[in-house]
């Protein structure tokens, strides 16, 4: 068979470049097509779908490099975190903390600045409760404290551990306070609130201004306290203190009159000879006001009992005017049609801002017809079920839940909902367009 005669190279050449272009231009068109369309995920920035800390890996994992502002990023200064002779111990003394606390905001700019930004801390204990339904009440007041803090912009953090093998019950709170303030450098407050308090007012916010020279805020009366020496002159369930030196000393020394201190029985002594009135044990409330009294002897009372609202309003006087306060609200509601407005839960500040220009003159006190800021349920023991023998009946687990649902109807009318009957956690009612002036008498 005769050999096909072979093609002339440069005939080839000329032949096959048109077909070669047009494909290799296809290709890169296709190419560029396919990138912007599907990049792949090495050459973008902003990928659709990028994998976020979210999704359960840590920001390091994150395809998008964080912000520079961005509050989370650590920079490679150190600090006194790198100290190995640092402790969390109550027991241990912390020395210059104003120093090393302002030198963690020099490096942290983002949280510096803020006079007003708070952490909330609460918690109980570690194992279940033996009342059958203490975990599930602990659970909704969680949940009420979750919600308050969501909706003002504050952090909160639950502790269930005892930081100290030996300050339980009253006590645990002050190692875990001050853990809180080492973890919180950026927190100007510390605000611890007690299992058992429920915010009723979801809106007000504690006005830090008024405490600008303070660096302790306690409910209570102050005549009572440093006039006739009561134990009864305050509450400690319920208190913010300021994240500085002079509050590391404070809570070091409320701490060394606890049980865990060789001392505890010289201070018992000392408590008993100092107040007027019989007090059933020597706890963390009864040390409190003796350490206030020593320091307004010393000159170098840094503390604020405030009595003008309720920092903490004890339950049996407060529960009994939340119907009052549904009825003033809805009243003023009815009136301004702005405060009716549906709005994103994030926009809520905005409209507890308008609704205080109408409660302002109102004041804050009993018959003012404002919601009571926040009920402490003290002495219920809802966990344990072993309640103050001189409540009645089944008063705590009713009036609780009732306080409960008032305050989650605020929330859940945020979403189009609202339980009708405060009394009853599981039936609830879409909320009609124009409610209250639309009164269907859903609640």
């Amino acid at each position: 068979m005769a050999k096909k005669p072979a093609q002339n190279k440069s005939t080839r050449s000329i032949r096959v470049g048109p077909l070669f272009l047009a494909g290799v231009t296809a290709t890169l068109l296709l190419l560029t097509h396919w990138y912007f369309s599907q990049p792949w995920p090495g050459f973008s920035k902003t990928p659709k779908n990028g994998v976020l800390a979210s999704d359960g890996v840590t920001a390091a994992y994150c395809s998008a490099a964080p912000a520079a502002d961005d509050l989370r990023r650590e920079p490679r200064n150190t600090t006194f975190y790198d100290d190995p002779r640092l402790s969390y111990s109550i027991e241990e003394p912390m020395k210059n903390w104003d120093e090393k606390r302002g030198e963690w905001l020099k490096n942290h700019p983002g949280y510096a600045g803020s006079g007003e930004r708070i952490l909330l801390v609460t918690g109980s204990q570690p194992s279940p409760c033996p009342n059958p339904s203490g975990d599930y009440l602990l659970l909704r007041l969680f949940k009420n404290k979750v919600d308050y803090c969501r909706l003002n912009g504050y952090d909160i953090f639950y502790g269930n551990t005892l930081l100290h093998p030996k300050m339980r019950s009253y006590w645990a709170k002050l190692p875990l306070i001050r853990a809180a303030m080492l973890a919180h450098p950026e927190a100007e407050w510390i605000w611890w609130v007690d299992s058992d308090a429920v915010f009723t007012d979801m809106d007000f916010k504690v006005p830090l201004r008024r405490y600008k020279d303070h660096n302790l805020v306690v409910h209570g009366w102050s005549h009572l306290v440093y006039e006739k020496k009561s134990w009864q002159g305050l509450n400690a369930g319920v208190f913010l203190i300021r994240n500085c030196q002079w509050s590391m000393d404070f809570m070091q020394l409320w701490a060394s009159m606890g049980p865990h201190s060789p001392e505890y029985h010289k201070f018992a002594q000392l408590q008993i000879s100092v107040f007027s009135d019989r007090f059933p044990t020597i706890d963390d409330q009864s040390a409190l006001i003796y350490l206030l009294l020593k320091e307004r002897e010393k000159g170098t009372n840094k503390a604020y009992i405030e009595e003008e609202y309720y920092l903490q309003g004890y339950w049996k006087d407060v529960v009994g005017t939340i119907d009052d306060a549904k009825e003033s609200y809805e009243r003023m509601e009815k009136g301004v049609a702005r405060l009716r407005r549906r709005h994103a839960e994030k926009t809520s500040v905005d409209y507890a801002a308008l609704r205080e220009q109408y409660l302002k003159a109102a004041g804050y006190g009993e018959g003012s017809g404002r919601r009571p800021f926040v009920t402490h349920f003290t002495g219920c023991k809802q966990c344990n079920g072993h309640r103050n023998p001189t409540y009645n009946g089944d008063t705590c687990s009713v009036l609780m839940e009732r306080a409960l649902n008032f305050a989650d109807n605020q929330v859940l009318r945020r979403y189009g909902f609202v339980r009708p009957d405060l009394l009853n956690s599981s039936h609830s009612l879409v909320v009609p367009f124009d409610f209250p002036a639309e009164d269907i008498g859903v609640y």
